[in-house]
């Protein structure tokens, strides 16, 4: 495994799409009081694209497509679209626009598309078909069954407004939050309103040592950097990200596309 990975995170140079170089991680996650008729829902989850940096326009489409090849019935991406650079910023957009999801794209921003302009950021989305779910709540029927996708907007702006975000979310229907940064899990899962939170932020940590994990954390995401995490009665969930930001490297890491089938949640007899 670790030479294969090894291998696979050297290669993270030039701007051509190469599948091989993303990992498409499947997931099971029991939500309780999930209507049967939600058995399967798919989620496909992203973050961190930091385009223009390691992520180009022809890799976004590649990963686009990996992303459709999975028929999702949701698309969740979890902020950070950009880095520093505010060049060809514009051009996400015929890319995302290509995601194809039965219900929805929905999305959360993160600190750095705040760094660069959310206003920007914003406009991107909107253009591109994409729902923000700014401090909002997005949800799904399915006759008469329902299940809420909330997001809350960057914790690292302080932009956060999880009151209002409980005020928006219907009492009835389990709940999915996205947040940009994992450890904002502490928070909502106290609420004890979510079943599963969705979070990117860290990349993975860009090193990830078998057996110890990842020695690099920083704010927002020393509790919960990669993979998935028991947070009281939630789980967490942090996706490794797709792009990278200040350097390019990555070991035992491969850029991640989560794909989360949800499953009612088996009452104990």
């Amino acid at each position: 495994g670790t030479q294969k990975m090894m291998s696979r995170s050297s290669k993270l140079v030039g701007q051509r799409f190469n599948p091989g170089d993303f990992e498409v991680v499947k997931v099971k996650i029991n939500i309780p009081g999930l209507s049967t008729l939600f058995q399967g829902y798919r989620i496909v989850h992203i973050s961190d694209i930091h385009y223009g940096q390691w992520i180009s326009a022809d890799r976004l489409k590649g990963v686009v497509g990996l992303i459709n090849q999975q028929e999702p019935d949701i698309v969740a991406i979890t902020g950070d679209f950009v880095s520093y650079s505010g060049r060809n910023v514009e051009d996400l957009i015929p890319a995302l626009k290509g995601i194809r999801a039965r219900d929805a794209t929905v999305a959360v921003l993160g600190n750095h598309d705040y760094w660069l302009g959310a206003k920007r950021i914003r406009s991107i989305l909107s253009e591109s078909k994409i729902i923000e779910l700014n401090n909002d709540v997005y949800t799904v029927t399915r006759d008469g069954c329902t299940l809420h996708i909330a997001g809350v907007d960057s914790t690292t702006v302080k932009k956060n407004q999880l009151n209002k975000v409980l005020q928006k979310l219907p009492p009835n229907g389990p709940a999915i939050l996205l947040a940009h940064e994992p450890d904002f899990a502490d928070i909502s899962a106290e609420t004890k309103r979510f079943s599963l939170q969705l979070s990117g932020h860290s990349h993975g940590g860009q090193f990830v040592i078998p057996k110890l994990g990842t020695p690099f954390r920083g704010e927002g995401f020393r509790k919960y950097p990669v993979g998935k995490y028991q947070v009281g009665e939630m789980i967490q969930y942090t996706n490794r990200g797709l792009g990278t930001n200040a350097f390019w490297i990555r070991i035992n890491c491969a850029p991640e596309i989560t794909v989360i089938d949800l499953q009612p949640k088996e009452r104990r007899a």
